[in-house]
């Protein structure tokens, strides 16, 4: 996602120069493009995180839309007090994009891994956060991102193109209206890979639904997942971050104030480091049966 990233931000600064990019010292071999297109507002603020959000916020105030660029863990936590004080409430247009979002850099640990990113800014005021699964989602996030001008939080990983059978909709994506369905699945981020992969060779494969939501927070259901909800009474979520204050928190307040009956709740999500040892990504999300294996089971217990 990340050239795809550079690409689109290479295109859409080159034709509005209120764009501004920084980055704190990260982004080799992928947005050397951006800065021969964009020159001077292309600016390194080095190490420095609490400082490119200070400096952001200043430009942002005199009419320019700000991205600042660092690894996840870094662009959030290091510089959370900046970002609640002098982005959001003041309702500026920075946009803090986080490469490797939940487990992605793997090996180096938790330092380096961002599974409490979304509940930690989703919460913020203006703030929206948007966690694209696909290539083509990215870019309906990116559209609206830098139409909305106001605070937002874009979270990068390794997505894959949209899969064949699956359209883009207002928050993300869905197959088609599957009257046969017994289970609706809602799925956030790149780990909505895996998902397809599960249902490669399920036998259960024809008799799902899935939903795509890439923007957190969210207020309400579209009416595709609000009725499938309705025929299936059962949810699968799936999300590569903690449980608290992510997609099945999200999902699970949804139904409980909407009085929806449904028969069964199962939230699949990071846990964490439950045996205090650190991988790749595919190791972290296997530990939390985020992998294609243990997806495909965990679908066949709910036919």
């Amino acid at each position: 996602m990340r050239k795809h990233f550079s690409t689109y931000l290479e295109q859409v600064a080159e034709k509005h120069e209120d764009i501004v990019f920084i980055t704190g010292d990260l982004g080799y071999n992928a947005l050397e493009g951006l800065k021969d297109k964009i020159g001077d507002r292309f600016i390194n603020a080095g190490v420095a995180e609490q400082n490119m959000i200070g400096v952001a916020a200043g430009m942002a105030s005199q009419g320019y839309r700000v991205v600042c660029y660092s690894i996840a863990p870094f662009v959030v936590y290091r510089c959370l007090e900046q970002v609640r004080n002098d982005v959001c409430f003041h309702n500026l247009p920075v946009y803090i994009v986080g490469n490797g979002g939940g487990y992605g850099y793997g090996i180096m640990g938790s330092s380096h891994h961002a599974i409490e990113d979304i509940s930690t800014l989703s919460g913020l005021p203006n703030m929206r956060c948007y966690v694209p699964a696909f290539i083509e989602d990215m870019n309906a996030c990116l559209d609206e991102m830098f139409e909305r001008r106001r605070p937002a939080y874009f979270r990068l990983g390794l997505g894959k193109n949209l899969p064949a059978g699956m359209t883009l909709n207002g928050a993300g994506a869905a197959t088609a209206e599957n009257k046969n369905a017994a289970v609706t699945i809602i799925v956030q981020g790149p780990v909505a890979n895996n998902l397809i992969d599960a249902l490669k060779d399920n036998e259960n494969n024809g008799r799902v639904e899935i939903f795509v939501i890439n923007r957190m927070p969210f207020y309400s259901f579209s009416p595709a997942l609000l009725a499938s909800i309705g025929r299936t009474k059962q949810i699968l979520t799936i999300e590569e971050h903690i449980s608290i204050g992510g997609l099945g928190s999200m999902v699970s307040l949804m139904v409980n104030e909407l009085s929806l009956p449904v028969n069964k709740f199962i939230s699949l999500h990071a846990e964490g480091y439950p045996n205090s040892l650190y991988g790749s990504q595919a190791y972290h999300q296997q530990v939390s049966g985020l992998d294609a294996g243990n997806i495909s089971k965990i679908i066949n217990t709910l036919f």
